[in-house]
């Protein structure tokens, strides 16, 4: 059976970028690489991204950011391997500076690239945020994997992963990483994940 991997982007992103296109491009007749654009609001996306994993049952899960965010809660609640790039554990404190209209940085395939930042949003996030843990468990260490840039200006929450994860990887780069990181850093650690659902199935 093919292997599939499921990439949840940025909050600002969609599923059209950099990162999303170059794991299509590395894994281009080895896996087959699901990118879809999520949902502004968290848990709309989380149910949207759960339906998802139920449709095609993808073998990791990869996270930018806010997209790390989400795959750390339905990776963790399904026992899913994933890996978890640069997450950004408290999205209220990126949002709340953010307050307003704002434009998509890639192109979304419904043709909206505009949205907008708004104090019920912020609640939601907060909602989501108190119970973001509640499915850590001993079964997940080995599972749920953290990747983060040395030069992440944006996000700083690898002691806070810490807290709950023990397998953690670095790589020269910033928040969102470029196409060839994605390739030297990302790519490996997937391959690696894959690996590993393919040894427990």
């Amino acid at each position: 059976m093919t292997k599939k991997i499921l990439f949840l982007h940025g909050f600002f992103a969609s599923g059209a970028c950099i990162p999303a296109c170059t794991l299509k491009q590395c894994f281009e007749g080895k896996a087959e690489v699901l990118t879809p654009d999520l949902p502004l609001y968290p848990q709309e996306a989380l149910a949207f991204i759960r339906r998802l994993c139920e449709q095609e049952r993808p073998d990791v899960l990869v996270g930018n950011s806010n997209g790390s965010f989400l795959a750390q809660i339905v990776a963790s609640s399904s026992g899913m391997p994933a890996l978890l790039g640069n997450p950004y554990f408290e999205m209220t404190r990126f949002l709340s500076e953010r307050i307003g209209n704002h434009t998509y940085k890639s192109p979304r395939t419904d043709g909206n690239q505009q949205f907008t930042i708004t104090p019920d949003l912020i609640d939601e996030f907060a909602g989501l945020q108190i119970h973001q843990w509640d499915f850590c468990s001993p079964a997940n260490q080995n599972r749920i994997w953290g990747l983060f840039g040395e030069n992440d200006h944006l996000a700083h929450y690898e002691p806070l992963f810490r807290e709950h994860y023990s397998h953690v990887f670095h790589f020269p780069g910033a928040h969102t990483p470029t196409a060839e990181e994605v390739q030297e850093y990302y790519v490996p650690l997937v391959k690696k994940l894959m690996e590993l659902s393919c040894n427990e199935s």
